[in-house]
């Protein structure tokens, strides 16, 4: 199934899919072991940075491999493309879904680019996702939200004719410095009205009482990426504090293992609600 179908299904059904960001063997492995542990699909994504570090065939083909191996249902997904021609690339290199990320362009810019991802990506049947309001990225002011507004919300989805809506309702990417409170009224006002799935970006460090409620309230997608590289780096380290071992294959699996216990608690999360 296609994931631009998939995600219309649960825009419907009120049910969501988790979205995890990885960075390296180790991370997509702890992310997968705790996949396979459910009967949950899984979206996988990358970053720009991501790409750059692995490459881009590279991180197609460990994808595509890992999945296989796993026995798991999953799709590859561009987080934060920032530009017509990364999207186009990773189209080409075999990209299930893409993200274009001009939230931070004036509206009627952010429209453009946006329709003309849309325009690029139907010759290949991919999902889009395109993201409208202020989501505080790294090193951003938390504290300057700018809400996605339903009617906007509702107008862009149509103007652009995207698959999914990354909405600022509260969250922020990265560390929050204050426990973060979800607009839970205004994300029912949005999903009300508006075509498009709706994606919850920054979740890691949001309680899972407002995930369940989000969810509810008409969340299709949640995307996690902080928690799981903290886990993983901060497992690391104990390990290396204790041990002066250099095997990477002995020193790597616990911080793999703390990853898959961080993707285990938001897969039950999701399946609850």
């Amino acid at each position: 199934m296609l994931l631009k179908d998939k995600l219309a299904q649960f825009n419907q059904s009120g049910h969501a899919i988790l979205a995890a960001n990885f960075y390296n063997f180790e991370t997509l492995t702890g992310i997968l072991n705790a996949v396979g542990e459910t009967s949950q699909d899984i979206i996988l994504q990358v970053s720009e940075g991501t790409i750059q570090y692995l490459g881009l065939e590279m991180t197609v083909d460990m994808v595509r491999a890992a999945l296989k191996q796993h026995e798991i249902n999953g799709w590859l997904h561009l987080d934060h493309g920032s530009s017509l021609a990364i999207v186009q690339k990773c189209l080409d290199a075999g990209f299930d879904s893409v993200m274009i990320d001009a939230s931070e362009k004036q509206l009627e810019e952010n429209i453009n680019l946006t329709r003309q991802v849309v325009k690029v990506a139907e010759a290949y049947k991919a999902n889009v996702e395109a993201e409208l309001g202020y989501i505080a990225k790294l090193g951003q002011n938390q504290s300057g939200n700018i809400y996605t507004q339903p009617e906007e919300a509702k107008n862009f989805a149509e103007a652009t004719g995207i698959n999914a809506l990354a909405v600022a309702v509260g969250t922020a990417h990265g560390f929050y410095k204050d426990p973060p409170h979800l607009q839970l009224d205004l994300i029912s006002r949005i999903h009300e009205i508006t075509p498009a799935a709706l994606v919850l970006h920054g979740a890691s460090g949001v309680p899972a009482d407002q995930l369940k409620v989000a969810i509810k309230r008409g969340i299709s997608k949640i995307n996690v990426a902080t928690d799981s590289k903290n886990a993983f780096m901060q497992s690391l380290k104990v390990t290396l504090n204790k041990t002066d071992e250099i095997d990477l294959r002995l020193v790597f699996p616990k911080a793999t293992q703390a990853v898959t216990d961080l993707i285990a608690q938001k897969l039950t999360i999701i399946s609850s609600a």
